[in-house]
């Protein structure tokens, strides 16, 4: 994210000097702000996603409690998107503001099993701030893209002065201009794979957790049903 900032700020200066530098501060406070209070409704609408109850989806919604307990966070929100494609995702600015929604088909072609994996998968990315960390990378990425746009139609038009004498040489402008959005998009698959990674790590184990304590459980209640008789 420092890199990212970097670029951002880099292709600012060159777009408009101090100006420019300040006005690609001004674009990534205000996308971080908009990514970090409204990046949950935005996908939500998005994606046609309605709230469900638990009445509704009973065996979904113990589950994404018990797994959220297990995590040690509040219940997030559940909501289901009309969709035969299996998928899930999970979005919300912190833990107690977050949902998780899942498809019609994930709900119909998986497993009570896989599902749970599904779900873990999505707590974790709940619990490890995932979610913060991508729309914040996200947004980043777009004012570089954003900014690198500006200065390339400010050098086919000749608004911009990218003059050697101001330090800012055309070959060193179209280097930047063409590398730093391709940098600022391999910086955020990067992190977003290795957040992917991270969160398939802690669901594996939230599951296995969850169902060692399970297992724990019926034997000891098995246990104490023979004391009981015996």
């Amino acid at each position: 994210m420092g890199v990212m900032t970097a670029l951002l700020v880099g292709i600012g200066g060159l777009a408009g000097g101090r100006s420019g530098m300040l006005v690609a501060l001004l674009i990534a406070g205000a996308a971080n702000f908009a990514g970090y209070w409204f990046s949950d409704k935005i996908v939500l609408r998005m994606h046609g996603a309605r709230e469900v109850v638990p009445a509704e989806t009973p065996a979904l919604s113990e589950m994404v409690h018990r797994l959220s307990r297990a995590a040690g966070l509040p219940t997030p929100r559940i909501y289901l998107i009309e969709s035969d494609t299996p998928n899930a995702f999970a979005t919300g600015r912190n833990p107690r503001n977050a949902a998780i929604a899942v498809t019609r088909g994930l709900l119909r072609l998986f497993d009570s099993a896989e599902i749970e994996a599904v779900i873990a998968h999505e707590i974790s990315h709940i619990r490890n701030r995932d979610i913060l960390v991508s729309s914040t990378v996200a947004t980043l990425a777009g004012a570089v893209m954003v900014l690198a746009s500006v200065l390339r139609w400010e050098m086919l038009f000749g608004l911009g002065d990218h003059r050697d004498s101001n330090g800012r040489g055309v070959l060193s402008t179209l280097a930047l201009m063409i590398l730093a959005p391709i940098a600022a998009t391999l910086i955020q698959f990067g992190i977003s794979r290795a957040r992917e990674y991270q969160a398939d790590n802690s669901g594996a184990a939230l599951t296995g957790s969850t169902r060692t304590r399970l297992s724990f459980a019926q034997a000891g209640g098995c246990q104490r049903s023979d004391a009981d008789g015996g």
